[in-house]
Protein backbone atom coordinates (compact mmCIF):
# COMPACT_ATOMS: atom_id res chain seq x y z
CA UNK A 1 0.00 0.00 0.00
CA UNK A 2 0.95 3.03 -0.58
CA UNK A 3 1.88 6.34 2.40
CA UNK A 4 -0.25 9.62 2.77
CA UNK A 5 3.04 11.30 3.28
CA UNK A 6 6.71 11.63 0.77
CA UNK A 7 9.72 9.40 2.02
CA UNK A 8 13.27 11.20 2.70
CA UNK A 9 13.85 9.87 -0.51
CA UNK A 10 11.87 11.85 -2.68
CA UNK A 11 10.65 8.72 -4.75
CA UNK A 12 6.91 8.95 -3.34
CA UNK A 13 6.68 5.67 -2.59
CA UNK A 14 8.85 2.96 -1.43
CA UNK A 15 8.26 -1.06 -0.97
CA UNK A 16 6.69 -2.43 1.91
CA UNK A 17 9.96 -3.96 3.51
CA UNK A 18 11.88 -0.76 3.57
CA UNK A 19 13.00 0.64 7.03
CA UNK A 20 11.21 3.45 7.86
CA UNK A 21 13.27 6.62 7.44
CA UNK A 22 10.91 9.04 9.62
CA UNK A 23 10.99 7.90 12.66
CA UNK A 24 7.65 5.68 12.93
CA UNK A 25 9.64 2.50 12.96
CA UNK A 26 7.25 0.80 10.45
CA UNK A 27 4.47 1.61 12.84
CA UNK A 28 1.25 2.62 10.29
CA UNK A 29 -0.48 5.75 10.84
CA UNK A 30 -4.03 6.24 11.52
CA UNK A 31 -5.72 8.98 11.30
CA UNK A 32 -8.11 10.06 13.71
CA UNK A 33 -9.89 12.86 12.98
CA UNK A 34 -12.44 10.32 11.32
CA UNK A 35 -12.36 7.90 14.33
CA UNK A 36 -13.06 4.20 14.37
CA UNK A 37 -14.66 2.37 17.35
CA UNK A 38 -11.18 2.57 19.72
CA UNK A 39 -9.47 -0.35 20.11
CA UNK A 40 -9.29 -2.43 22.86
CA UNK A 41 -5.44 -0.72 23.65
CA UNK A 42 -7.11 2.49 24.19
CA UNK A 43 -7.08 4.19 27.55
CA UNK A 44 -9.54 7.05 28.88
CA UNK A 45 -8.77 9.97 30.68
CA UNK A 46 -11.55 13.16 31.43
CA UNK A 47 -14.00 12.17 29.20
CA UNK A 48 -11.27 11.93 26.30
CA UNK A 49 -8.84 9.26 25.20
CA UNK A 50 -5.72 8.89 23.69
CA UNK A 51 -4.75 5.97 21.24
CA UNK A 52 -1.36 3.84 22.70
CA UNK A 53 -0.01 4.19 18.92
CA UNK A 54 -0.04 7.63 19.15
CA UNK A 55 2.16 7.69 22.70
CA UNK A 56 4.62 4.88 20.65
CA UNK A 57 5.02 7.28 18.37
CA UNK A 58 5.76 10.10 20.57
CA UNK A 59 8.33 7.64 22.32
CA UNK A 60 10.19 6.88 19.18
CA UNK A 61 10.63 10.26 17.83
CA UNK A 62 11.74 10.94 21.62
CA UNK A 63 14.19 8.34 21.16
CA UNK A 64 15.57 9.56 17.56
CA UNK A 65 15.95 13.18 18.22
CA UNK A 66 18.11 12.39 21.55
CA UNK A 67 20.23 9.82 19.30
CA UNK A 68 21.19 12.88 16.45
CA UNK A 69 18.96 10.97 14.43
CA UNK A 70 16.39 13.54 14.28
CA UNK A 71 15.07 14.66 10.61
CA UNK A 72 12.79 17.53 10.48
CA UNK A 73 8.93 16.27 9.66
CA UNK A 74 7.69 17.02 6.30
CA UNK A 75 5.50 20.11 6.75
CA UNK A 76 2.09 17.92 5.78
CA UNK A 77 3.47 16.03 9.30
CA UNK A 78 3.36 19.23 10.98
CA UNK A 79 0.23 20.26 9.43
CA UNK A 80 -1.26 17.02 10.80
CA UNK A 81 0.20 17.49 14.55
CA UNK A 82 -1.11 21.10 14.40
CA UNK A 83 -4.87 19.94 13.28
CA UNK A 84 -4.82 17.62 15.98
CA UNK A 85 -3.81 19.79 19.03
CA UNK A 86 -7.11 22.35 17.06
CA UNK A 87 -8.65 19.62 16.78
CA UNK A 88 -12.15 19.68 19.37
CA UNK A 89 -12.18 16.99 22.42
CA UNK A 90 -15.84 15.42 22.28
CA UNK A 91 -16.22 18.16 25.34
CA UNK A 92 -15.76 20.95 23.48
CA UNK A 93 -18.35 19.47 20.73
CA UNK A 94 -20.83 20.14 22.58
CA UNK A 95 -23.79 22.84 22.13
CA UNK A 96 -22.49 26.14 24.28
CA UNK A 97 -24.92 27.91 26.46
CA UNK A 98 -25.40 30.28 23.35
CA UNK A 99 -26.10 27.83 20.91
CA UNK A 100 -28.93 26.28 23.18
CA UNK A 101 -30.73 29.62 23.63
CA UNK A 102 -30.54 30.06 19.84
CA UNK A 103 -32.47 26.37 19.33
CA UNK A 104 -34.77 27.06 22.34
CA UNK A 105 -35.40 30.89 20.10
CA UNK A 106 -35.60 29.07 16.57
CA UNK A 107 -37.67 26.26 18.69
CA UNK A 108 -40.30 29.40 20.46
CA UNK A 109 -40.67 31.09 16.77
CA UNK A 110 -41.48 27.64 14.59
CA UNK A 111 -44.54 26.91 16.77
CA UNK A 112 -45.74 30.96 16.54
CA UNK A 113 -45.11 30.16 12.72
CA UNK A 114 -47.41 27.10 13.32
CA UNK A 115 -50.14 28.39 15.23
CA UNK A 116 -50.51 31.27 12.99
CA UNK A 117 -50.86 28.87 10.28
CA UNK A 118 -53.02 26.67 12.33
CA UNK A 119 -55.17 29.95 12.58
CA UNK A 120 -55.09 30.79 9.28
CA UNK A 121 -56.41 27.54 8.26
CA UNK A 122 -59.34 27.60 10.63
CA UNK A 123 -60.19 31.02 9.67
CA UNK A 124 -60.07 29.89 6.08
CA UNK A 125 -62.57 27.02 6.85
CA UNK A 126 -65.16 28.82 8.80
CA UNK A 127 -65.05 31.57 5.87
CA UNK A 128 -65.45 28.40 3.44
CA UNK A 129 -68.55 27.16 5.18
CA UNK A 130 -70.04 30.55 5.47
CA UNK A 131 -69.56 30.87 1.56
CA UNK A 132 -70.99 27.46 0.99
CA UNK A 133 -73.91 27.87 3.76
CA UNK A 134 -72.39 25.09 5.76
CA UNK A 135 -73.29 27.17 8.64
CA UNK A 136 -76.22 28.31 8.16
CA UNK A 137 -78.80 27.80 10.39
CA UNK A 138 -81.68 25.28 9.30
CA UNK A 139 -84.64 26.65 11.35
CA UNK A 140 -85.62 29.84 13.89
CA UNK A 141 -86.81 28.16 17.08
CA UNK A 142 -89.51 30.79 16.97
CA UNK A 143 -91.48 32.48 17.49
CA UNK A 144 -90.12 35.73 16.43
CA UNK A 145 -89.96 39.01 17.56
CA UNK A 146 -90.69 42.30 16.04
CA UNK A 147 -92.95 42.85 12.85
CA UNK A 148 -92.88 43.16 9.10
CA UNK A 149 -94.78 43.03 6.51
CA UNK A 150 -94.11 40.11 3.81
CA UNK A 151 -96.10 40.51 0.42
CA UNK A 152 -97.10 37.40 -1.85
CA UNK A 153 -97.58 38.35 -5.37
CA UNK A 154 -99.97 36.73 -7.57
CA UNK A 155 -98.27 33.53 -9.36
CA UNK A 156 -95.82 33.13 -6.28
CA UNK A 157 -95.16 29.61 -5.18
CA UNK A 158 -93.57 27.97 -2.31
CA UNK A 159 -90.17 28.41 -3.57
CA UNK A 160 -90.31 31.89 -4.13
CA UNK A 161 -91.92 32.82 -1.34
CA UNK A 162 -89.47 30.63 0.65
CA UNK A 163 -87.17 32.48 -0.79
CA UNK A 164 -88.38 36.16 0.22
CA UNK A 165 -89.13 34.71 3.66
CA UNK A 166 -85.34 33.78 3.94
CA UNK A 167 -83.93 37.10 1.85
CA UNK A 168 -86.39 39.45 5.05
CA UNK A 169 -84.87 36.95 7.41
CA UNK A 170 -88.38 36.21 8.46
CA UNK A 171 -87.48 32.51 8.04
CA UNK A 172 -83.95 30.70 8.04
CA UNK A 173 -83.86 28.63 5.29
CA UNK A 174 -85.93 28.23 2.45
CA UNK A 175 -85.42 24.59 1.87
CA UNK A 176 -86.56 24.42 5.11
CA UNK A 177 -89.85 26.16 4.45
CA UNK A 178 -90.67 24.21 1.47
CA UNK A 179 -89.92 21.20 3.02
CA UNK A 180 -92.86 22.08 6.08
CA UNK A 181 -95.22 23.16 3.06
CA UNK A 182 -94.84 20.16 1.87
CA UNK A 183 -95.41 18.28 4.77
CA UNK A 184 -97.90 20.56 6.87
CA UNK A 185 -99.82 22.88 4.08
CA UNK A 186 -102.32 19.57 3.13
CA UNK A 187 -103.00 20.94 -0.19
CA UNK A 188 -103.75 24.54 0.48
CA UNK A 189 -102.48 27.21 -1.31
CA UNK A 190 -100.64 30.90 -0.30
CA UNK A 191 -102.95 33.48 -1.19
CA UNK A 192 -101.48 36.66 -2.84
CA UNK A 193 -101.56 39.48 -0.63
CA UNK A 194 -99.61 41.34 2.40
CA UNK A 195 -99.03 39.69 5.33
CA UNK A 196 -97.89 40.82 9.20
CA UNK A 197 -95.26 38.83 10.29
CA UNK A 198 -92.39 38.27 12.33
CA UNK A 199 -88.65 38.10 11.91
CA UNK A 200 -86.81 34.78 12.69
CA UNK A 201 -89.80 32.69 12.60
CA UNK A 202 -89.78 29.29 12.79
CA UNK A 203 -90.88 27.68 9.77
CA UNK A 204 -93.83 26.25 10.49
CA UNK A 205 -95.13 29.56 12.50
CA UNK A 206 -94.47 31.30 9.20
CA UNK A 207 -96.45 28.95 6.95
CA UNK A 208 -99.31 29.10 9.42
CA UNK A 209 -99.30 32.62 9.05
CA UNK A 210 -99.95 33.03 5.39
CA UNK A 211 -102.59 30.59 5.52
CA UNK A 212 -104.38 32.24 7.93
CA UNK A 213 -103.34 30.02 10.83
CA UNK A 214 -101.65 32.63 12.54
CA UNK A 215 -101.08 35.93 12.25
CA UNK A 216 -103.10 38.60 10.24
CA UNK A 217 -103.46 37.57 6.38
CA UNK A 218 -104.23 40.60 4.31
CA UNK A 219 -104.25 41.85 0.70
CA UNK A 220 -101.67 43.84 -0.43
CA UNK A 221 -103.28 46.96 -3.48
CA UNK A 222 -100.71 49.47 -4.68
CA UNK A 223 -102.56 52.02 -6.24
CA UNK A 224 -100.38 54.65 -8.15
CA UNK A 225 -101.29 58.01 -8.31
CA UNK A 226 -102.52 59.23 -11.96
CA UNK A 227 -104.23 55.62 -12.30
CA UNK A 228 -108.32 55.82 -13.71
CA UNK A 229 -111.18 54.06 -12.24
CA UNK A 230 -110.70 51.81 -14.75
CA UNK A 231 -107.19 50.64 -14.20
CA UNK A 232 -107.54 50.89 -10.39
CA UNK A 233 -110.42 48.16 -10.18
CA UNK A 234 -108.41 45.89 -12.46
CA UNK A 235 -105.58 46.16 -9.52
CA UNK A 236 -108.04 45.31 -6.78
CA UNK A 237 -109.28 42.16 -8.64
CA UNK A 238 -105.92 40.94 -9.07
CA UNK A 239 -104.92 41.45 -5.19
CA UNK A 240 -108.32 40.64 -3.71
CA UNK A 241 -109.74 38.07 -6.26
CA UNK A 242 -112.99 39.67 -6.08
CA UNK A 243 -114.64 39.59 -9.34
CA UNK A 244 -114.74 42.91 -11.49
CA UNK A 245 -118.55 42.99 -11.76
CA UNK A 246 -118.47 43.77 -7.97
CA UNK A 247 -116.20 46.75 -7.86
CA UNK A 248 -118.22 48.39 -11.34
CA UNK A 249 -121.23 47.70 -9.89
CA UNK A 250 -120.81 49.65 -6.88
CA UNK A 251 -119.38 52.58 -8.82
CA UNK A 252 -122.36 53.11 -10.82
CA UNK A 253 -123.98 54.45 -7.80
CA UNK A 254 -121.03 57.03 -6.09
CA UNK A 255 -123.67 58.87 -3.98
CA UNK A 256 -123.78 55.91 -1.44
CA UNK A 257 -120.13 56.56 -0.70
CA UNK A 258 -121.38 60.51 0.03
CA UNK A 259 -119.90 61.64 -3.00
CA UNK A 260 -121.88 64.79 -4.37
CA UNK A 261 -124.42 64.55 -6.67
CA UNK A 262 -122.68 65.72 -9.80
CA UNK A 263 -120.36 63.09 -9.21
CA UNK A 264 -121.02 60.44 -12.54
CA UNK A 265 -118.69 57.62 -10.89
CA UNK A 266 -116.20 56.95 -8.13
CA UNK A 267 -113.29 58.63 -10.34
CA UNK A 268 -110.87 60.69 -8.58
CA UNK A 269 -111.94 59.78 -5.49
CA UNK A 270 -109.87 56.21 -5.22
CA UNK A 271 -107.24 57.39 -3.21
CA UNK A 272 -103.59 56.48 -4.65
CA UNK A 273 -101.60 54.67 -1.97
CA UNK A 274 -100.79 51.25 -0.94
CA UNK A 275 -103.41 49.27 0.91
CA UNK A 276 -103.35 46.09 2.92
CA UNK A 277 -107.24 44.96 3.14
CA UNK A 278 -107.67 41.73 5.77
CA UNK A 279 -108.62 39.08 3.37
CA UNK A 280 -112.31 38.59 4.04
CA UNK A 281 -112.67 42.56 3.32
CA UNK A 282 -115.60 42.99 0.75
CA UNK A 283 -115.40 45.21 -2.12
CA UNK A 284 -117.88 48.07 -0.35
CA UNK A 285 -115.60 47.81 2.22
CA UNK A 286 -112.65 48.57 0.33
CA UNK A 287 -114.35 51.02 -1.62
CA UNK A 288 -115.47 52.75 1.50
CA UNK A 289 -112.06 52.95 2.78
CA UNK A 290 -110.40 54.61 -0.47
CA UNK A 291 -112.87 57.21 -0.57
CA UNK A 292 -112.36 57.69 3.09
CA UNK A 293 -108.88 58.71 2.28
CA UNK A 294 -109.98 60.97 -0.57
CA UNK A 295 -111.75 62.79 2.40
CA UNK A 296 -109.27 62.96 4.27
CA UNK A 297 -106.39 64.58 1.96
CA UNK A 298 -109.46 66.96 0.73
CA UNK A 299 -109.90 68.33 4.29
CA UNK A 300 -106.11 68.37 5.50
CA UNK A 301 -106.16 70.79 2.04
CA UNK A 302 -108.30 73.04 4.26
CA UNK A 303 -111.59 72.17 1.64
CA UNK A 304 -114.62 70.82 3.42
CA UNK A 305 -117.62 71.59 1.37
CA UNK A 306 -118.35 69.04 -0.92
CA UNK A 307 -119.27 70.77 -3.70
CA UNK A 308 -115.91 72.56 -3.49
CA UNK A 309 -114.26 69.64 -2.88
CA UNK A 310 -115.52 67.92 -6.02
CA UNK A 311 -114.58 71.23 -7.88
CA UNK A 312 -111.30 70.83 -6.25
CA UNK A 313 -110.45 66.98 -6.90
CA UNK A 314 -111.63 67.79 -10.55
CA UNK A 315 -108.73 70.25 -10.90
CA UNK A 316 -106.13 68.05 -8.88
CA UNK A 317 -106.55 65.35 -11.40
CA UNK A 318 -106.21 67.28 -14.31
CA UNK A 319 -102.86 68.98 -12.81
CA UNK A 320 -101.48 65.17 -11.92
CA UNK A 321 -102.14 64.43 -15.37
CA UNK A 322 -100.31 67.75 -17.02
CA UNK A 323 -97.31 68.46 -14.90
CA UNK A 324 -94.37 67.16 -12.60
CA UNK A 325 -94.93 67.64 -8.83
CA UNK A 326 -92.47 70.58 -9.26
CA UNK A 327 -94.79 72.45 -11.47
CA UNK A 328 -98.15 71.50 -9.70
CA UNK A 329 -98.44 74.39 -8.03
CA UNK A 330 -97.94 77.14 -11.36
CA UNK A 331 -100.21 74.68 -13.17
CA UNK A 332 -103.13 74.94 -10.54
CA UNK A 333 -102.15 78.55 -10.74
CA UNK A 334 -102.45 78.94 -15.06
CA UNK A 335 -105.45 76.83 -15.06
CA UNK A 336 -107.20 79.17 -12.29
CA UNK A 337 -106.28 82.30 -14.40
CA UNK A 338 -108.43 80.12 -17.63
CA UNK A 339 -111.76 79.70 -15.15
CA UNK A 340 -111.44 83.15 -13.98
CA UNK A 341 -114.53 85.58 -15.88
CA UNK A 342 -112.23 87.98 -17.35
CA UNK A 343 -110.06 85.49 -19.02
CA UNK A 344 -109.92 87.06 -22.67
CA UNK A 345 -106.81 85.22 -23.45
CA UNK A 346 -109.07 81.77 -23.98
CA UNK A 347 -112.12 82.73 -22.84
CA UNK A 348 -113.05 79.81 -19.81
CA UNK A 349 -111.44 77.20 -22.09
CA UNK A 350 -109.08 74.81 -20.24
CA UNK A 351 -107.97 73.00 -23.40
CA UNK A 352 -106.06 70.69 -21.92
CA UNK A 353 -105.11 66.84 -23.50
CA UNK A 354 -105.78 65.00 -20.87
CA UNK A 355 -109.56 65.79 -20.54
CA UNK A 356 -110.16 64.93 -24.36
CA UNK A 357 -108.25 61.89 -24.20
CA UNK A 358 -110.13 60.79 -20.89
CA UNK A 359 -113.58 61.24 -22.74
CA UNK A 360 -112.50 58.90 -25.62
CA UNK A 361 -111.10 56.54 -23.53
CA UNK A 362 -107.76 56.94 -24.31
CA UNK A 363 -104.62 57.38 -22.85
CA UNK A 364 -102.51 60.19 -25.93
CA UNK A 365 -100.44 63.27 -26.42
CA UNK A 366 -101.88 63.60 -29.66
CA UNK A 367 -105.38 64.84 -30.78
CA UNK A 368 -107.27 65.63 -34.09
CA UNK A 369 -108.69 68.96 -34.93
CA UNK A 370 -111.96 67.18 -34.91
CA UNK A 371 -111.79 65.56 -31.76
CA UNK A 372 -110.44 69.02 -30.35
CA UNK A 373 -113.77 70.55 -31.56
CA UNK A 374 -116.31 67.40 -30.33
CA UNK A 375 -118.47 69.16 -27.85
CA UNK A 376 -120.26 65.76 -26.59
CA UNK A 377 -117.29 64.58 -25.25
CA UNK A 378 -118.33 66.41 -21.75
CA UNK A 379 -114.34 66.25 -20.54
CA UNK A 380 -113.42 68.05 -23.72
CA UNK A 381 -112.04 70.85 -22.49
CA UNK A 382 -111.52 72.40 -25.83
CA UNK A 383 -115.00 72.86 -26.86
CA UNK A 384 -116.45 72.69 -23.36
CA UNK A 385 -115.52 76.19 -20.83
CA UNK A 386 -115.19 75.16 -17.67
CA UNK A 387 -114.34 72.25 -15.85
CA UNK A 388 -114.94 68.45 -17.14
CA UNK A 389 -117.86 67.29 -15.69
CA UNK A 390 -115.72 65.11 -13.22
CA UNK A 391 -111.84 64.01 -11.90
CA UNK A 392 -109.61 62.28 -15.02
CA UNK A 393 -107.90 59.98 -12.52
CA UNK A 394 -106.53 59.64 -9.31
CA UNK A 395 -104.74 62.56 -7.76
CA UNK A 396 -101.73 62.40 -4.69
CA UNK A 397 -102.34 64.62 -2.05
CA UNK A 398 -99.63 66.94 -3.43
CA UNK A 399 -102.32 67.43 -6.41
CA UNK A 400 -104.75 68.33 -4.23
CA UNK A 401 -102.88 70.66 -1.88
CA UNK A 402 -101.77 72.70 -5.47
CA UNK A 403 -105.31 72.79 -6.71
CA UNK A 404 -106.56 73.78 -3.64
CA UNK A 405 -103.53 76.79 -2.74
CA UNK A 406 -102.65 77.30 -6.60
CA UNK A 407 -99.38 79.55 -7.42
CA UNK A 408 -99.94 83.49 -8.29
CA UNK A 409 -98.88 83.34 -11.33
CA UNK A 410 -99.61 85.74 -14.71
CA UNK A 411 -99.38 82.47 -17.00
CA UNK A 412 -102.06 80.72 -19.46
CA UNK A 413 -100.70 77.89 -21.26
CA UNK A 414 -97.99 75.28 -20.42
CA UNK A 415 -96.21 72.71 -22.25
CA UNK A 416 -94.18 69.93 -21.22
CA UNK A 417 -91.24 70.18 -23.75
CA UNK A 418 -89.28 67.46 -23.11
CA UNK A 419 -91.09 64.21 -22.16
CA UNK A 420 -87.89 62.38 -20.23
CA UNK A 421 -87.15 65.42 -18.07
CA UNK A 422 -90.30 66.34 -17.56
CA UNK A 423 -89.41 69.99 -18.42
CA UNK A 424 -92.31 72.40 -18.46
CA UNK A 425 -92.34 75.86 -20.05
CA UNK A 426 -94.87 78.64 -19.39
CA UNK A 427 -96.08 81.15 -21.43
CA UNK A 428 -98.43 84.46 -20.86
CA UNK A 429 -99.54 84.64 -24.72
CA UNK A 430 -100.36 82.20 -27.72
CA UNK A 431 -97.39 83.41 -29.19
CA UNK A 432 -95.01 82.82 -26.47
CA UNK A 433 -96.65 79.35 -26.00
CA UNK A 434 -96.29 78.66 -30.03
CA UNK A 435 -92.55 78.53 -30.18
CA UNK A 436 -92.41 76.62 -26.70
CA UNK A 437 -94.60 73.89 -28.71
CA UNK A 438 -92.59 74.19 -31.66
CA UNK A 439 -89.82 72.88 -29.40
CA UNK A 440 -91.63 70.09 -28.44
CA UNK A 441 -91.98 69.12 -31.73
CA UNK A 442 -88.04 69.30 -32.30
CA UNK A 443 -87.83 67.26 -29.59
CA UNK A 444 -90.61 64.57 -30.60
CA UNK A 445 -88.37 64.60 -34.01
CA UNK A 446 -85.48 62.94 -32.79
CA UNK A 447 -87.41 60.40 -30.84
CA UNK A 448 -88.43 56.86 -31.00
CA UNK A 449 -91.72 56.17 -33.28
CA UNK A 450 -94.58 56.17 -30.87
CA UNK A 451 -93.17 58.29 -28.17
CA UNK A 452 -95.05 61.16 -28.58
CA UNK A 453 -98.10 59.20 -29.45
Amino acid sequence: MSHRYPDPYGTGERPDHEPAADGYAGEEYVDTRYPDPPADDVRYEDDTYQDVRYSRQAEAHADAYAGGQHQEAAPAVQNFFAEEEAAPSRRSRRPSREKQRRRRRRTVVMIAVLAVFAGVVFGLTVFLRDLLGMNEVEDYPGPGEGTVSFVVQPGDGPLVIGNNLASQDIVASSKKFVEVFQQESQGREIQPGTFEMRLQMSSSGALGALLGDGGTAVHYAAIPRDQRQSETFDELVASTGIPLEEFTALAQNPQAFGLPQQAVSLEGYLFPGEYRFPVDMTAEEIITEMVQNAFTALEEAGVSDPAEQYRVLTKASIIQAEAGEADYATVAGAIENRLRADNTETNGLIQSDATVTYGLGRKSYNLTPEEKADTSNRWNTYANPGLPVGPIGSPSVEAIDAAANPADVPYFYWVTVNLDSGETKFSSTLAEHGRYVAEYQQWCSTQEAGRCE
